[in-house]
């Protein structure tokens, strides 16, 4: 077994390095890939059933995302060529927000239709699994699991030390947008989260109205309060209040941000760090910065209960291989999980915002599950109040 496990792994290797060197275009190499019975990091018991998979009649997984850019870098750089390797089909959808499916699963009573979540950190991988939705992933499925970064796996194993239910992806913050030829840079550095309370911006201010946590974040920082250890939420939804009577529009997907951003319909608004790397990228004149202790965030890649296992294991670990992880990374503007000590990163990737080369994310300060999942209920109904004018 063993040395099958190494053949194998020279097989694929040499494919990739034929690639590299233009001896063999993609399409090519995933079809040898499938009649080889091999697929990126693949090997041993799962590199049969994949073969096995690729000759028969696929199984579907459905996925649901944040959808534009990030969708589409999915979409072409993981997505298709795992379909192609290995005869299974990925439908890929785009959801608002978490709470949304979250809600249609408890009122279906199932998860038929839903497998794979890109789904918002910690936070709301504790949620999935308090709600029961969780499964028990077979790591040993996952090699390319390995070069995750630790910093990020761990937040996930405390909650579910018996096992993952989901593999860490992605990370960024969730900083403030503003436009250069409206807003100096000198200002946006002076006021901060301020910013987004400037009453001279008022109708070209936005915001994220699908998140009470991302609203009650920055409450906390406009109160001068650690977000982390909230004391006074009044202060908090007064800040939302302010900030609700200057919004011309909350933004509901990221798709939507960017639209809003580019067709300088709002001139602030706080952000998530790829959308505007994307709009720096497509060349529109956005800056971005992070306030002090503002949110960073890391996604992963969630399996929900009752989907295809082996299918999905396979997916996960084919996301992961550094080639196809790198390419999302430099397509959907967010930094790899891959740990940059172990797997080398391109300057497409360094430069991204938020990116880390130590692999240890130590200069970014997330959202603790454990002070603020207890609050969703009552304080995510106070926004809904709040968002509607109470």
């Amino acid at each position: 077994m063993m040395t099958r496990k190494m053949d194998s792994t020279k097989r694929y290797e040499k494919l990739r390095e034929a690639v590299g060197n233009g001896d063999v275009d993609r399409r090519t190499f995933f079809g040898l890939l499938g009649s080889a019975g091999i697929t990126a990091g693949l090997s041993g018991g799962i590199m049969t059933a994949m073969a096995k998979q690729a000759r028969a009649a696929g199984v579907e997984l459905h996925f649901e995302g944040w959808g534009g850019v990030v969708s589409e870098a999915l979409r072409k750089h993981a997505f298709d060529p795992y379909e192609a390797a290995t005869g299974n089909k990925v439908i890929d959808a785009t959801f608002g927000g978490e709470n949304e499916v979250l809600t249609k699963l408890k009122a279906a009573g199932s998860t038929s239709g839903h497998n794979i979540l890109h789904s918002s950190g910690v936070s709301w991988y504790k949620r999935w699994v308090d709600n029961d939705f969780h499964v028990v992933l077979n790591e040993d499925n996952i090699p390319n699991l390995e070069n995750v970064m630790t910093a990020m796996i761990e937040p996930f194993r405390a909650i579910t030390p018996d096992g993952l239910s989901a593999v860490p992806y992605d990370y960024g913050t969730t900083g403030i947008a503003y436009n250069t030829n409206h807003v100096s840079k000198e200002k946006a550095m002076e006021l901060g989260a301020d910013l987004l309370l400037d009453k001279e911006l008022k109708g070209k201010i936005g915001g994220w109205g699908g998140d009470w946590a991302n609203r009650a974040w920055y409450g906390a920082l406009q109160s001068g309060q650690d977000p982390n250890d909230i004391q006074d939420w009044d202060a908090v939804w007064d800040k939302a209040r302010e900030h609700r009577e200057l919004v011309l529009k909350y933004w509901g997907s990221g798709a939507e941000l960017m639209d809003l951003l580019a067709k300088e319909e709002i001139w602030v608004t706080e952000a998530w760090s790829g959308r505007v790397a994307a709009l720096q990228a497509q060349g529109h004149p956005i800056a971005y910065m992070d306030p002090p202790n503002g949110l960073a965030w890391m996604e992963s890649m969630f399996v929900l209960k009752g989907s295809p296992l082996a299918e999905a294991e396979e997916l996960l670990n084919f996301m992961l291989d550094p080639e196809t992880a790198i390419a999302v990374a430099v397509g959907q503007k967010y930094p790899s999980s891959l740990d940059p000590t172990k797997v080398e990163m391109p300057e497409e990737v360094q430069n991204l915002p938020a990116f880390d080369p130590t692999g240890k994310l130590e200069a970014l300060v997330f959202r603790n599950p454990e002070t603020w999942n207890p609050h969703e209920k009552k304080q995510g109904a106070m926004w809904n109040r709040v968002q509607k004018g109470g």
